[in-house]
């Protein structure tokens, strides 16, 4: 059956989706009060989903087990930085801070620990991306000391995000499975932070999901199948584009949080947002 999309396009269309469906989580997220049991009901969907799928897909291959692990600790400390970041600030200024501070990073990385250098224009796509998501997280005005414990745990969720891309970027061509790789990292990350919230709260914590059971679980379906696809696209194309194309999920959070959560857009955050749409522009036409 011939490919429905141009040559070359599903790739980014995949990332472009998964950025959709990653904002898209977030928000549900957001809007579970007790954010320790959102992100309790969110592992349990990876868990749930990925004790499936590991019965029907292969094996990856032994050179891809120390990447899945060490992926697995980083999704784990990445979701409890950005749980930190949600508990202590607001949702439309965490969420594009620990979002973008990613790309640069992941280009960096490329260049010096991958020898995979972007091209000139690649590079002055990453750029433009970065700066329209920093005009986005700041587009409030200059946070004040009270705020820096959010902003410290929104930056570290975006460092550790970039170290858990360069890794999985790698890992999964290891793995010669693609889906494979998926399901079992999300079976290794998936328990630990429900572990560690009954640690934490004890039985208690199971008559705290039921009102957020739908919503959680739904959200944790939607998660995996983001990062699913972003992984099947690293295994495709090069780090740095599609970590670039990843945070247009911060142009569609700021959306939604428009459009359900009634927060105002602002004439700085439509300029911020124009720039990351142009910076896609440039990135797109620079790959080869």
């Amino acid at each position: 059956m011939p490919s429905l999309l141009p040559p070359g396009s599903a790739v980014p269309a995949a990332v472009l989706c998964a950025a959709v469906l990653h904002a898209l989580w977030n928000a549900m997220a957001h809007r579970i009060t007790d954010k320790l049991v959102g992100f309790t009901l969110i592992n349990l969907a990876y868990t749930g989903c990925a004790a499936v799928m590991v019965c029907f897909v292969p094996l990856p291959e032994a050179g891809a087990w120390p990447f899945i692990l060490v992926s697995a600790a980083l999704e784990v400390l990445s979701q409890l930085f950005l749980l930190r970041a949600y508990q202590l600030g607001d949702f439309g200024q965490m969420y594009p801070i620990a979002r973008g501070t990613a790309p640069l990073l992941v280009a960096v990385a490329s260049v010096t620990l991958l020898g995979q250098p972007p091209a000139a224009g690649e590079m002055a796509g990453v750029l433009v991306i970065s700066a329209g998501l920093a005009g986005l997280a700041f587009a409030n005005g200059r946070p004040g000391r009270a705020q820096l414990p959010a902003l410290a745990a929104a930056v570290a969720t975006g460092v550790v995000i970039a170290g858990y891309t360069v890794v999985d970027g790698t890992g999964v061509h290891r793995s010669q499975t693609v889906i494979g790789y998926i399901a079992w990292l999300f079976l290794c990350q998936g328990p630990v932070l429900p572990l560690l919230a009954l640690a934490r709260r004890g039985r208690p914590l199971l008559a705290q999901l039921k009102p957020a059971c739908g919503i959680g679980l739904t959200g944790g379906v939607i998660s995996l199948t983001a990062y699913g696809l972003v992984i099947w696209a690293q295994a495709r194309g090069d780090l740095a584009t599609i970590a670039a194309l990843r945070e247009t999920s911060i142009l569609i959070a700021a959306l939604i949080a428009t459009l359900l959560f009634r927060e105002r857009f602002g004439r700085l955050r439509l300029t911020a947002g124009a720039a990351v749409l142009a910076g896609i522009v440039v990135l797109e036409l620079a790959h080869p």
